[in-house]
């Protein structure tokens, strides 16, 4: 079964679901252990870097607190989780982390784009599932 299920979080309604079939898997394993995911673009916001405290490599506590709604879900579950927060281009940076903990699966949310909106902007959960080494679950809505 899975161990070591890495879920993608940014937040949003979209890794919700993702973070509700994780729970589904981990209940279903004892062994399991979550690790949640959550990348930072590279580029720090004007407000980052209006923060007194920021320091260049640092993550910002208000863009860590964009997942508290993922790690509420999950504490209240009591499945076994710890959560990452990690700079880098989503897709690659996903990629990178699940190679590096040796991830059984990776859940990752979809926004459900359209084809012409996957051609033009391209969709991390696409990115990821072209190039992980272990299967992807792709949650829609």
């Amino acid at each position: 079964m899975f161990n070591r299920i890495m879920l993608a979080a940014d937040g949003s309604e979209y890794s919700l679901k993702a973070a509700e079939k994780a729970i589904y898997l981990a209940k279903a394993n004892p062994e399991s252990k979550i690790t949640v995911v959550h990348v930072v673009d590279e580029l720090p916001s004007r407000s980052d870097v209006m923060d007194a405290e920021f320091q260049p490599r640092d993550i910002p506590e208000h863009r860590k607190a964009q997942i508290e709604n993922v790690k509420n879900i999950l504490k209240d579950s009591g499945v076994n989780f710890d959560v990452r927060h990690i700079f880098g281009d989503p897709g690659p940076a996903l990629v990178g982390e699940s190679l590096d903990m040796n991830a059984d699966l990776i859940l990752i949310g979809s926004r459900g784009l359209n084809t012409f909106q996957q051609m033009v902007l391209g969709s991390v959960s696409h990115k990821v599932a072209k190039r992980a080494k272990c299967p992807v679950m792709i949650v829609k809505e």
